[in-house]
């Protein structure tokens, strides 16, 4: 028997994340009905993710759920606002309940953890696609923006940087990783975890933020582009995981040439780490607040007036990254 679409709603969204108090009406109406808090801007990003250009076709729906959201919580985070309520919009080739169960958990229990609720949306038949809107509230005038970076201030990265593109290169090119960092590096292409807490955690520190979803090298240029400043950065400070680092010594290196490497935390993209910079003086500020906070965040270079962003390798040497980031149409 053939599901119809609002019995799909009903069975697999309509609780999906976290009951909110300003949800006035939710899933189950032509819109939703929000209160958002006195004081605060209503912050919004949407993504869309499609089947064979940003996942591949055999991945885990449950990941598929997880990233669906996770992707747009990202954005919130790099604008330092608090998510609170998201739409889905999903465009199925048909009807796969036991796909349809996995996809909801995964999205629905990623927004349980950061006290999401999901409010509407759509279903529709086609190749498959899903469309998600994040919303998410911060104090006027307290949005971090890409215009506000000033000459100066010191760039910082959340986490580590090449793992999702390195797992990546290993399923386009069918390389073989170690085992013993498989899933490691395999979680985080597929389920990248969005740097909300550590956003939180920032506030009042950061001028400049974005998150890294396209590649270091083109995300931190748009802030360079939108707050008309230069920038420079030190390769050797580039936060590397363990496993990218063994990895890069055992076969899987065999495989790739030393310049993909050195690309890889460059311009591979799919990071999902926040990059952000903050004025020198309030360097030992930050530094307080990120081990008060238990957040890993590395200083990898500075803003100047130089033109463009420069890499710096440990000798001193400049050098050129030809590929600089993802670009759909390119």
């Amino acid at each position: 028997m053939s599901v119809m679409e609002f019995e799909l709603i009903e069975r697999y969204f309509s609780a999906a994340g976290c009951p909110r108090d300003d949800v006035v009406l939710g899933v189950g109406d032509d819109a939703a009905i929000l209160s958002p808090p006195a004081g605060h801007e209503l912050v919004v990003s949407t993504d869309t993710l499609v089947s064979g250009v940003h996942f591949f076709p055999d991945v885990s729906p449950y990941s598929l759920g997880h990233k669906a959201l996770a992707v747009n919580l990202s954005d919130l985070a790099a604008m330092g606002a608090s998510p609170a309520w998201v739409t889905l919009a999903l465009t199925l080739p048909d009807v796969d309940e036991a796909w349809l169960r996995e996809f909801s958990a995964g999205f629905s229990a990623l927004a349980s953890r950061y006290g999401v609720q999901l409010i509407g949306g759509d279903t529709t038949s086609g190749p498959l696609s899903i469309s998600v809107q994040a919303l998410g509230f911060v104090e006027q005038g307290r949005a971090w923006r890409r215009d506000a970076a000033k000459v100066g201030d010191l760039i910082y990265v959340t986490g580590t940087l090449g793992d999702a593109g390195l797992a990546l290169q290993a399923r386009q090119q069918s390389l073989l990783f170690p085992p013993r960092y498989c899933d490691e590096l395999s979680a985080r292409l597929e389920k990248p975890t969005p740097r909300v807490e550590e956003a939180r955690s920032l506030r009042g520190l950061v001028n400049a933020a974005i998150d890294l979803s396209d590649g270091l090298l083109s995300d931190l240029g748009h802030i360079l582009k939108a707050s008309k400043v230069g920038g420079q950065i030190k390769l050797d400070a580039l936060p590397l995981s363990s496993a990218f680092r063994m990895c890069r010594t055992d076969k899987v290196a065999q495989s790739l040439c030393d310049s993909t490497w050195q690309a890889l935390p460059l311009s591979a993209g799919d990071d999902y780490e926040l990059c952000f910079t903050v004025s020198a003086e309030k360097r030992a500020a930050l530094q307080r607040r990120l081990s008060q906070q238990g957040v890993v965040a590395q200083c990898i270079g500075v803003i100047d007036e130089g033109p463009g962003l420069r890499c710096v390798q440990k000798s001193g040497e400049l050098i050129n990254i030809e590929q600089t980031g993802y670009e759909h149409f390119r």
